[in-house]
């Protein structure tokens, strides 16, 4: 069993809370292309409130664990544990609401190198637990946002999470996913089961677009985020994202497992 006690030195050993490797110019960054409404950090939020860079700033430290000193303006972030420990608790929760619900659930990644096996494994046990694990838009060419401008893409799911190929793939599978922001994929995916008559997600799990772009559209959504992702954590604090664990969102893809682990025990949900 993952304790929280061993959950957070893993966390702390692996870098994926504590000291991690996202460097505190790029924090700065993304909080000014926030406040000046750049689709690129928006990732599909439309934020009510008009948000200064020291207004997301200050949200980042009370959310995250970052320095709230604006004059701190280089070396590497930092993400408190207990924080990143308290948001997986809160996502337990969510998840063993819906197993218990049994409702229909739609799982996305933008990081499909590094987060695929985390929600795979989540997607397995809701699965198993009885909720209907969606794969909407399969094989549907998106649009997806990268820093050449926009590409097309092919939505694809591999163990029940979604995710984006290139659109020149000769055969589904045949190359890893793509890594993106855009949440293009997820509003493909939801306009595509509306679409078909059929169920709707009662919850989504994602990161970057999906979990913004469904929580904008009123989808109930919980994710992980980096500090260098404020719009998830802007979503949160404003009711468009029910649950967002803050973690550095680019270590080994291995590093992520004993967090499912911890949020399937808490969840008391099989694994």
């Amino acid at each position: 069993m993952v304790t929280a006690d061993r959950l957070r030195a893993h966390l702390l050993h692996s870098g994926l809370a504590g000291v991690v490797g996202t460097a505190r110019e790029e924090s700065l960054r993304s909080y000014r292309l926030f406040a000046a409404r750049d689709p690129r950090v928006l990732i599909g939020l439309d934020p009510v409130g008009t948000w200064s860079e020291r207004e997301v700033l200050a949200l980042m430290a009370e959310r995250c664990g970052v320095a709230a000193d604006p004059g701190r303006t280089s070396g590497p972030e930092v993400i408190d544990p207990e924080r990143t420990l308290a948001a997986l608790d809160a996502c337990a929760s969510l998840l063993a609401e819906a197993a218990r619900r049994r409702v229909p659930v739609l799982l996305g990644t933008g990081h499909p190198h590094r987060l695929l096996g985390f929600y795979a494994v989540l997607a397995d046990a809701l699965s198993a637990a009885g909720c209907e694990i969606l794969t909407p838009a399969q094989g549907r060419c998106v649009d997806i946002t990268t820093r050449f401008g926009l590409r097309t893409g092919r939505l694809d799911y591999v163990r029940g999470v979604g995710l984006v190929r290139g659109a020149t793939a000769r055969r589904p599978g045949c190359e890893p996913g793509a890594h993106t922001h855009s949440p293009l994929p997820v509003r493909a995916a939801l306009a595509a089961a509306a679409d078909a008559g059929g169920p709707l997600p009662q919850l989504v799990i994602g990161d970057h677009g999906w979990v913004c772009g469904a929580g904008q559209l009123g989808f109930e959504s919980v994710g992980p985020a980096d500090v260098n992702d404020p719009a998830p954590f802007v979503g949160q604090a404003e009711g468009a994202v029910s649950v967002v664990v803050p973690v550095d969102d680019g270590a080994r893809s291995d590093y992520y497992l004993p967090l499912t682990r911890y949020v399937l025990n808490r969840a008391c949900l099989s694994q």
